[in-house]
């Protein structure tokens, strides 16, 4: 069989299948699996077991899928076209969700791309061994990525492409077949320091370290408990994520929007009032949630998250209400963050009068 015409058309049918890239890595990630053992040590992981108890396998891919040779990288564009960021961040009564979370849940969308994919090559070359992978399992994906010429990991850990930023998701595609390996990308962020300085939180401990505990992405979609009283404040508006360290990278304004549908934002969740999401009840959480990544927090969290940054918003009259209306909800997790930021807005309402007075 001739692998290096079936690695040429391997990458045409991802292109046709919406991929903006393809490339292809052997299993050797003991760089950043040692990384990772270093960075698990520190217990930057936070609450986040699963990487801790899955890190062999990490470690190991061939684990996962016994006889695999290569592994298939691909990428896909996420960031909707003319949509607000920064004004978004910029208005304390909106809320920010992270820009990948506004749409369809990407996991169903490019598993399906990678099933495609597969069964067009088992057209050409009959049976074989092979499994996709889009953030579902212990595999590191961007050190795959990287390998396979994607793009490089950034000084903010994201894979980074310098004619396409970082707004793209990763998905893999594990295989018996001998195929072409492509050249590692090369490291391009130089002297640049803008997404370790511009983290709300001071979350980098240093270039490609993140302690994640202080990550307003671990903050307010992996963590389950009391969000740390210090931590709140910073978090600003974000109720779902956060992006900042994207949207300071130099190289994103090589990013194109994406020609996915699927990914264009639903609800108006990108430019939605705090106080509207706060408003809804959990019918209408998960009615408005059904086939997005953001269901996954829960609707417990989702009220933690959004009483944080109402309480981080403007004292008025509307939020004192609205929250106020949440004080006998049946979670202490969630009576806890309300009441946390009525005390803001009584705060903010003293100081205002402080200052008339004066």
């Amino acid at each position: 069989m001739d692998f290096v015409a079936l690695t040429q058309q391997v990458k045409t049918w991802g292109r046709e299948l919406g991929f903006q890239q393809v490339g292809i890595t052997d299993l050797d990630v003991q760089q950043h699996a040692e990384h990772l053992r270093a960075w698990l040590e520190q217990q930057y992981h936070g609450e986040m077991h699963y990487m801790h108890r899955h890190a062999g396998l990490r470690s190991e891919p061939a684990q996962l899928v016994p006889g695999t040779l290569r592994v298939i990288s691909v990428r896909m564009d996420y960031l909707p076209a003319e949509i607000e960021t920064i004004q978004v961040l910029q208005n304390p009564q909106q809320a920010y969700l992270s820009r990948y979370a506004l749409g369809r849940d990407y996991h169903k969308l490019i598993r399906k791309r990678l099933q495609q994919l597969a069964e067009r090559m088992e057209q050409e070359v009959g049976h074989f061994g092979y499994r996709a992978f889009v953030d579902s399992a212990p595999v590191l994906e961007r050190a795959f990525a990287e390998k396979a010429g994607l793009g490089w990991i950034g000084k903010n850990t994201m894979l980074i492409n310098k004619r396409a930023g970082s707004w793209f998701f990763l998905g893999e595609l594990f295989t018996d077949l001998p195929l072409e390996l492509d050249v590692k990308a090369e490291f391009h962020c130089g002297t640049c320091t803008a997404c370790l300085e511009v983290c709300p939180t001071q979350a980098f401990v240093g270039p490609n370290l993140l302690d994640a505990r202080r990550c307003i992405s671990y903050l307010t979609i992996e963590l389950r408990g009391s969000i740390p009283v210090e931590l709140r404040p910073l978090i600003g508006n974000r109720v779902f994520g956060c992006d900042d360290c994207q949207l300071c990278c130099p190289w994103n304004k090589f990013s194109s929007p994406t020609q996915e549908r699927d990914f264009t934002p639903r609800h108006q969740l990108d430019r939605a009032q705090l106080l509207d999401l706060f408003n809804w009840s959990e019918a209408e959480f998960l009615r408005n949630t059904e086939g997005s990544p953001i269901r996954r927090i829960g609707y417990e969290c989702w009220l933690r998250n959004l009483a944080v940054a109402l309480g981080n918003a403007p004292a008025s009259a509307e939020i004192g209400a609205a929250l106020t209306s949440r004080l006998s909800h049946t979670s202490p997790l969630v009576r806890e963050h309300v009441e946390w930021a009525l005390a803001r807005q009584n705060s903010s309402n003293l100081a205002a009068l402080s200052g008339q007075l004066k």
